[in-house]
């Protein structure tokens, strides 16, 4: 007997839709992979938590920790407390620290997995920053409590810098201080304003050619102590510019979260490495993807992969910076927490339609892992919002 449930349509009706088998996934593998893989993971909230959602995140650590541990399972590396995980939309500095602590801990004993944290300003709200002093102090506290937990950094784009700096040169004075200070090489992450409006001008202008000579020549001086940087701009020819111009031995990670599988496989000149938010929602595709093209089967690479991109590019449609809603959404329907409840009563920043597509995206790229599970989940989400599913 077929699997179905009633899904809503743009035209108020509602479409008997019929799920398709499991594609089964592996949940763990061994296999080697030819590029390095972070996934950009995200929380878990308390649900029963006595707190006010909107004001003080009350955080799951169990699931939270669980959930880094599928990943591992699966080949990835972990971002840390990145926006994947409601950084600045939460998650404030204090949580993030601790949530730092405790995955870091979690990384040393299944000896030292891969793991690279965010470390930013956002402990210093960018009203109050008055000069370039007062952010260069506020990274230095960042990255130094990371190092202290012995973390590797992602340096994190600055709102306060955004708000402060002049043009491109003030720019190089505090990229050029913080990178001369850290203890090992660093991934930058250059986040696009699609999804964080205030981060809107980045390297000093809006200028993308002046932006990336100053972005690239602030890497290529310090290539010593850049492991790479992340890209977040969804624009894959503007990735590929930039990759073709970095110093050799520093990586170009993909934050193109709608364009990842062609930036992947790559082209003569180049590919690119992968530090992605999607890959939290889609990690046993993208793992099983990434072992076929390391065997050298870029055909099957691309075959378990692309069906994912339609759903990655409607998880971060416009307003982007809401996508993380998507990225929970995928991991309630996935059996990873039991419920879809987010710091900050984020669950509510996307519509019945927006969710009920994400389903069936899911469902065409063979991204349920127990559909019958999945339906009932559905199923819930949507009786909440009065619609009779089942």
């Amino acid at each position: 007997m077929a699997l179905t449930i009633k899904l809503p349509r743009a035209d108020r009706s509602l479409e008997t839709y019929e799920v398709a088998p499991a594609r089964g996934f592996p949940a763990r593998t061994d296999r080697p992979l030819n590029r390095v893989a972070y996934a950009a993971a995200h929380m878990v909230a308390d649900p029963l938590a006595d707190n006010d959602p909107w004001l003080t995140p009350a955080i799951d650590w169990d699931r939270t920790i669980a959930f880094r541990e599928h990943l591992w399972d699966l080949g990835f590396g972990v971002a840390e407390a990145m926006d994947t995980a409601q950084r600045g939309m939460g998650l404030d500095w204090n949580a993030s620290l601790e949530l730092i602590r405790r995955s870091l801990t979690a990384a040393k004993a299944r000896g030292n997995a891969l793991i690279a944290c965010g470390a930013g300003t956002d402990h210093l709200a960018p009203e109050d920053a008055r000069s370039l002093d007062d952010v260069i102090r506020a990274y230095e506290t960042q990255v130094a409590a990371v190092e202290d937990l012995g973390g590797r950094v992602i340096l994190m784009a600055s709102r306060a810098l955004a708000r402060v700096a002049k043009g491109p040169d003030d720019y190089v004075r505090v990229y050029s201080r913080i990178l001369s200070q850290v203890r090992s090489p660093v991934i930058i992450h250059w986040l696009g304003d699609m999804f964080d409006p205030a981060l809107a001008g980045y390297w000093g202008t809006n200028d993308f050619p002046v932006a990336l000579d100053t972005a690239v020549g602030i890497i290529n001086d310090f290539a010593a102590k850049v492991d790479g940087v992340k890209i977040s701009l969804l624009d894959k020819d503007k990735e590929i510019v930039m990759r073709r111009r970095l110093a050799p031995g520093v990586r170009m990670y993909t934050g193109d979260d709608f364009n990842y599988a062609e930036l992947i496989a790559g082209d003569a000149e180049g590919h690119s490495d992968a530090l992605l938010g999607i890959f939290d929602a889609i990690a046993p595709a993208a793992a099983a993807a990434l072992a076929e093209l390391a065997a050298g089967e870029e055909g099957r690479f691309h075959e378990i992969l692309e069906p994912t991109v339609p759903l990655s590019r409607h998880i971060f449609k416009a307003p982007t910076r809401f996508y993380k809603t998507g990225v929970v959404f995928m991991a309630y329907m996935n059996g990873h927490q039991d419920h879809f409840t987010m710091i900050g009563g984020q669950e509510g920043t996307r519509s019945t339609l927006h969710l009920a597509e994400i389903f069936r995206l899911a469902d065409k790229a063979g991204l349920l892992r127990d559909p019958e599970e999945a339906v009932w989940r559905m199923a819930d989400v949507l009786a909440v919002r009065g619609i009779e599913a089942v």
